[in-house]
């Protein structure tokens, strides 16, 4: 079995197979079970001749090796009989022969099959036998010769004794094979079940193997495909492997010429520094330099700020200029010389100053019976505006001024006048956007905006917060209110900004920061939608309250420490036209009256506090009006203030300019004290 388990599989299913197939052959010469052993003496005899006959064509008795465990006998028949038994084996295999094999494999412990005749030993020179002639039996003696016959018989018996005895020990011997046989075949039956087993494994694993084989051939194919797409990149990657070459040819060329630029410029570097040392030294310089200049630039500033101011006060802290609107469309055209502008000393190219207005007394010619006389009224202001004069002109006179408000000293720019003389045009400009028509509010902001910038390139930074609010009846409401907040953002008062501190403010008011013109334009629409306005006998939409602009400038230049603020008051005054006496009261009329009360009494306040700061007095009556209340700091001795006088150019309202051009006359001789700056 070691031997066997060292042999390859499939050589020892061939070779087990083999021997079964010559064990087959072998027993189905066995004879069957009490047929020849039953026989006589002749035909056991005649049993043997088929045996004599084969063992004399072999020329020799077949031995048994009962040394060897696995069958002998039928190798060594498979041998002597040589290929051409091995060719008739399966033919003289008839079913019969294969039953009896089957049932002796099946059945080791059956009754034993009888021996086949052992062939007839070769006879030895010599001897002598029963009396045969070429082959037949004796002849019968005579009757007579019993001794002959005796002798006969006794030589047959013996004959037939020996033949008893070798037939035994063959026998013997066959019994002997058959039971190797039998355990060979038991043995043989183990290793078919095993071999079977084993064929069945590897049957399975031939099969496994077939698997594994079609899983390797559709991976082959796989791969075949892999290998052509490979094949196909390898070709791809090839081409672009000599476009690298040829662009790395490029590429190497250029760098030989990019190596040679920059050996050039490196020459043309080291020539460079010593520029840029050279430069660096004249840099230095000009910075020395440039520092100095801003020094000076800022010492040129302050004298400029000085001399400004300086000439603002020559012109006068409180000035007074006169605006003449033009008639409007539909009004009747004044006749000629009701209003004449004189020229200045130096003639028609020096802005006028003086105003005339001529005036018929009605009362005189009542009495005499005669033309009434004309009574000329003449008026001398800081300047006087016709009324062609545009709104680009008026602003450019008053511009220096706001630029003082930047310069950090309080401005307060006032615009009076009858109802309908155009103070709000003046401050505000016209409806419809056009810029042509812009008030002097939004060219004043747009004017400080500018400068401010320009201002930058010299360190100084500027911020601007703005509120606007009315006075109506004496009290103070907000213009900017939104949402909500509009009529129900509580009552505006005016308060101290801290303990100790002089600034005001306005409780409950916005104050809104702006940095554009856009913002200012909102505000301002914002503003003239919620402005107090009524039906008067002048006009039919006028204001009935005091609007008051302030923008708060703060301005600081962080390089040398300085700050500055102040702020710009922009006020457009309620008309300041008389109560008439004949007019008849109706519930309409008692508001309108309470409003001119209010409005006469807070210009009359303005009028006594330009006059008290004029004559130097102690008390100066601040608190008699709101409007003087939030103004007081603008209206002091540090302050620059500017009124405008505007006067409607129908004879009909003459009475009311005549007023309008007296009031403006003595605020213009008021004399206030030095402006001083506000600065830390």
């Amino acid at each position: 079995m070691n031997m066997q388990a060292q042999r390859p599989p499939l050589l020892e299913v061939k070779r087990n197979f083999e021997l079964k197939t010559t064990l087959v052959k072998a027993s189905s010469r066995l004879p069957l079970p009490g047929s020849k052993l039953k026989r006589g003496p002749d035909q056991m005899e005649d049993a043997l001749e088929p045996a004599k006959k084969r063992t004399r064509g072999l020329g020799a008795v077949t031995k048994i090796d009962t040394s060897r465990p696995r069958g002998p006998v039928l190798s060594t028949v498979s041998q002597t009989q040589g290929p051409a038994a091995a060719q008739k084996g399966p033919k003289k295999t008839g079913p019969r022969g294969c039953t009896t094999v089957a049932s002796v494999l099946k059945n080791p412990k059956a009754a034993p099959v009888a021996p086949a005749a052992p062939a007839a030993p070769a006879q030895k020179p010599g001897t002598s036998a029963a009396p045969m002639v070429a082959g037949k039996r004796p002849g019968k003696r005579p009757a007579w010769d019993l001794k002959g016959q005796l002798c006969d018989l006794n030589e047959e018996l013996k004959r037939y004794r020996e033949k008893t005895q070798k037939l035994d020990q063959e026998n013997q011997g066959l019994q002997e094979q058959l039971r190797e046989v039998q355990e060979q075949a038991t043995v043989l039956g183990t290793e078919r079940n095993s071999l079977a087993g084993e064929l069945a494994s590897v049957r399975t694993q031939a099969e496994q193997s077939q698997q594994k084989l079609e899983t390797l051939c559709a991976r082959v194919l796989e791969l075949e495909e892999c290998l052509g797409t490979k094949e196909r990149l390898f070709q791809e990657l090839q081409k672009e492997k000599l476009e690298l070459q040829e662009e790395q040819k490029a590429l190497a060329t250029r760098l030989e010429e990019q190596e040679r630029r920059l050996q050039a410029s490196e020459t043309a570097l080291s020539s460079s520094e010593a520029e840029v040392v050279s430069l660096r030294q004249k840099t230095a310089a000009q910075v020395t330099l440039l520092a100095e200049q801003g020094d000076r630039l800022h010492g040129l500033e302050m004298e400029r700020r000085r001399l400004h101011n300086q000439l603002q006060e020559l012109k006068g802290n409180i000035r007074v200029f006169c605006r003449v609107r033009p008639v409007l469309a539909g009004e009747p055209t004044p006749s000629p010389g009701f209003l004449l502008f004189p020229h200045g000393p130096a003639g028609p190219s020096d802005p006028p100053t003086h105003l005339s207005l001529s005036r018929s007394d009605d009362r005189r010619a009542t009495l005499t019976g005669a033309p009434a006389p004309t009574t000329r009224h003449d008026f001398s202001f800081d300047r006087v505006f016709p009324p062609g004069s545009k709104q680009e002109e008026v602003f450019e006179e008053i511009s220096m001024l706001v630029q003082s408000a930047l310069d950090g000293y309080p401005v307060c720019i006032f615009a009076y006048g009858q109802t309908g003389s155009g103070k709000t045009f003046t401050m505000e400009g016209g409806p419809g956007g056009d810029p042509q028509l812009e008030g002097l509010i939004p060219r004043a902001l747009r004017h400080l905006f500018s400068v401010a910038q320009e201002m930058g390139g010299q360190g100084w930074t500027y911020s601007f917060v703005a509120s606007y609010v009315e006075i109506y009846n004496e009290t103070v409401r907000d213009l900017l209110a939104t949402g909500t907040r509009k009529g129900q953002g509580g009552e505006c008062e005016i308060r101290r900004a801290g303990p100790g501190s002089e600034e005001l403010t306005v409780t409950n008011a916005r104050y809104v920061p702006v940095s554009c013109e856009k913002e200012v334009e909102a505000l301002l629409h914002l503003a003239r939608q919620n402005r107090a306005v009524a039906r008067t006998a002048q006009n039919e939409r006028s204001s009935r309250s005091h609007s008051v602009f302030q923008l708060q400038i703060s301005g600081e230049h962080a390089a040398r420490g300085l700050q500055c603020g102040a702020p710009l008051n922009l006020i457009d005054l309620a008309g300041s036209e008389r109560l008439d006496p004949g007019l008849a009261l109706g519930p309409g009329e008692r508001d309108r009256l309470r409003e001119t009360q209010a409005i006469n009494s807070s210009l009359s306040t303005l009028g006594l506090v330009i006059m008290a700061l004029s004559n130097k007095e102690s008390h100066v009556p601040y608190r008699n009006s709101k409007l003087t209340y939030l103004l007081q700091n603008s209206l002091g001795g540090s302050a620059k203030m500017l009124m405008f006088v505007n006067i409607s150019p129908l004879e009909e309202n003459v009475s009311e300019s005549l007023n309008s051009l007296r009031f403006a006359s003595k605020v213009n001789q008021c004399v206030i004290g030095t402006a001083q700056a506000n600065k830390k």
